[in-house]
Order: C-alpha cells, then structure tokens, then sequence
C-alpha cells in the first residue's frame, strides 16, 4: 500500500463519546472529514442531533443520545450501535466530567459522578462492545480503542478537581490494562493525554486575558492546542501508521509534562 494512504481511515466506523463538543466534536470532524463513518453521543439528545447535523455536511455522522452516567444508559448505547453495525473499527472514549472545589469543601457527591463518566463508562463501551471490535480487527489491522486522559492524571496541576484528576490516573493505567488483555483479540487500546485546548473546561481561564498569558507562558511551545493537533494524533492512532502500538500514551499538551 503507498505511504500517501498511511493515515487512511476512509470507510472506517467509529464512536466518538461526547462527540458534540470540544475535543470530541474535533476529533468527530477530522474523523469524518477523513471518509470515516462516525456516531457520536452526547448526554443531550438536541446537542447531538445539531452537531450531527452540521457535521453530516462533510460526511457520514449519526447522533446518539446517552447519558454515560448510567450504566443502563452505557448498555443501551451499544445495543443500539449493534442494530447498525456489524463492526466497530475506532472507539473514542472522550465522554468526560470534572468538579472543582476547594479541599475543605470538596463534596463526596463529586467522587461517583465523576468516576461513574471518566473510569467506568469507558471500561463498560469497552465490555459492551467488544463484539463489534473483535469483528472489526485483525492481525496487522486491528481496531483502535482510544481513551482520552489528561495532563493533570500524569503531573500536578493545581485544579482543586480532585476526583478529576484521579479519574484520568486510572484510565491512562486501565488503558495499560485493557491492552494486554486485548492484542490476542486484534485491539489495540492507547491514550491520548491533551495538555490545555481552547474548550468548555479552559473557557474560565481564556476568558482572563491574565490568566490566559500565565497559563500560555507555562507552555513550552508557547500556545494552546488546536484542533489540527488532536487530529492528527487520533488519524495517527486510528490508521496504518499507528497500527503497531498499544498501551501507549501520546501527550498532546506542548511540551508540559516531558519538559518539565
């Protein structure tokens, strides 16, 4: 196969979690600008059929609405994928929820929710799936599980999101987990750890031109992260080119934690 197809994902079926906004409406957008057939999830069932809308301009995308706090919503989801598919080649688990207060206040209310959305849902599509990734992948070409971790899972980022933070620990380790027990089955499982990307969780700090320089300056490379850059790391891991790895990280932060 010639290099100009390295990164070819045309045909491809994917779910992208929490697909309607931020990083996963932008990994939903390359992925379907890309020739990939893409369904997304969001907790709202207007907010998904809107994105979906607007992102079926430039190809095949399909909204499902689920709430990934429920575990019965997490098994309806993937009985619904399977009435459509036959296989799943990409699962993105980008569904994410955080709580910031301050540690004489931080309420036990913020540990399930958090951990139920960034831990358990993920392993749950992972379960629920496996089906449809199992038909999906083989040896040389397996299919792509890809978790979305965080920064502040891997240093010390002084959020106050506690049960945040030790979400995002857990999947980049269970990520670790699930991909020994799945190269057998043809299914390779990475992490993409994003550093600060202009989305709803940055608003409160870009909003703050101060606040904005201070954080900007701490960047090695000087800037936020751009839809382009988490693009390419999911075309990257979703194709050819990334076919040979598994259990890995890709930090996608500009150079925060490995120049640190």
């Amino acid at each position: 196969m010639p290099v100009s197809h390295l990164f070819d994902v045309e045909g491809k079926v994917a779910l992208v979690t929490g697909g309607a906004h931020g990083l996963g409406r932008m990994m939903a957008e390359g992925l379907i600008d890309a020739g990939a057939r893409v369904y997304i999830t969001s907790r709202k069932a207007d907010a998904a059929e809107e994105a979906a809308t607007q992102m079926s301009v430039h190809g095949d995308c399909i909204a499902l609405a689920a709430d990934l706090s429920q575990p019965d919503a997490v098994a309806n989801l993937a009985t619904r994928l399977q009435e459509r598919e036959s296989r799943l080649d990409i699962l993105i688990n980008n569904a994410g929820r955080t709580w910031g207060a301050p540690l004489e206040s931080f309420p036990d209310k913020a540990w399930n929710s958090v951990m139920s959305v960034n831990v358990q849902a993920p392993f749950a599509l992972v379960r629920e799936l496996l089906g449809l990734l199992k038909a999906a992948g083989r040896d040389g070409a397996p299919s792509r599980v890809i978790n979305i971790g965080s920064l502040a899972g891997t240093v010390v980022e002084r959020l106050n999101a506690y049960s945040y933070a030790a979400s995002k620990a857990a999947i980049h380790h269970l990520s670790r987990v699930l991909a020994a027990d799945l190269a057998q089955d043809h299914i390779a499982v990475n992490v993409i750890v994003p550093g600060f990307f202009p989305t709803q969780m940055t608003a409160h700090i870009r909003d703050n031109a101060d606040e904005l320089s201070k954080l900007v300056a701490r960047v090695p490379l000087g800037r936020l992260g751009k839809a382009d850059d988490i693009v390419g790391a999911c075309l990257f891991l979703c194709s050819r080119a990334g076919s040979y790895i598994t259990g890995s990280a890709i930090f996608l932060d500009g150079g925060m934690s490995g120049c640190r």
